[in-house]
């Protein structure tokens, strides 16, 4: 095929309504060279919103596989910093978990010079925390299960689920129902910066254990214990 005959076919396909990728899958020719040939040729509008179509769900086939490639490296991210871990002993249990109270949990505040005790106290929204701390206190602290109690605060917009934040957190945590009777009740600010506001909302759960003032203590020479070992 000629140059000219490449040129008249070009034109032709241009006419059609064909894009420059299409149009050089029939044409042999360098994009430059199919640029300066189809400068003057005008399209239909019709032709004009098909081009506009296709380019449409070109990138959305883009912005697609992107997302499937993201969403793969980020498992195989995850998979592998899993398996960096390994088992984990009692001792390292412990390590971890006085790390998260120390974080996390409630300490004893000076006041007028004098320290003011308080109880064992953590409050947190994340289900892999809460359940890393409770399995602290009954497995390695030995504490008894019915020292330990439990406040849902949920904000006021949530009201209409809370049955269902109930039945979460007793899965989370393994105890039944009526032990998630108390809650406190959070105003809602009608614009907010927070995220945790849809469907995986489930308030912030605290945990606490009765009698345990010494035993907060303990745990405050702990993390002393920690930062002097570093």
């Amino acid at each position: 095929m000629s140059k000219t005959q490449e040129k008249e076919k070009a034109i032709e396909l241009r006419k059609q309504g064909l894009s420059y990728n299409e149009i050089l899958k029939e044409v042999p020719a360098a994009k430059s060279t199919l640029s300066l040939w189809l400068r003057s040729v005008g399209l239909s509008i019709p032709q004009k919103q098909r081009l506009t179509e296709k380019k449409i769900a070109s990138a959305l086939r883009g912005a697609h596989a992107k997302k499937r490639k993201r969403i793969e490296s980020e498992a195989k991210i995850k998979a592998e910093a899993i398996n960096e871990v390994g088992p984990i002993s009692e001792r390292e249990l412990w390590l971890i978990s006085v790390a998260l109270y120390w974080a996390e949990g409630a300490k004893e505040k000076e006041i007028n010079g004098k320290l003011r005790g308080s109880r064992v106290k953590l409050s947190n929204s994340d289900p892999f925390l809460i359940k890393t701390f409770l399995k602290w206190l009954l497995d390695i602290y030995k504490v008894s299960r019915a020292k330990i109690t439990f406040r849902i605060f949920l904000h006021e917009t949530a009201r209409h689920k809370l049955d269902e934040v109930r039945r979460h957190w007793s899965e989370i945590t393994g105890f039944p129902l009526g032990c998630f009777q108390s809650v406190s009740w959070k105003k809602n600010i009608i614009k907010t910066k927070r995220m945790n506001v849809g469907e995986n909302y489930f308030g912030l759960i605290n945990i606490e254990v009765c009698e345990s003032t010494n035993f907060n203590r303990k745990i405050a020479g702990w993390i002393q214990g920690i930062h002097r070992n570093l």
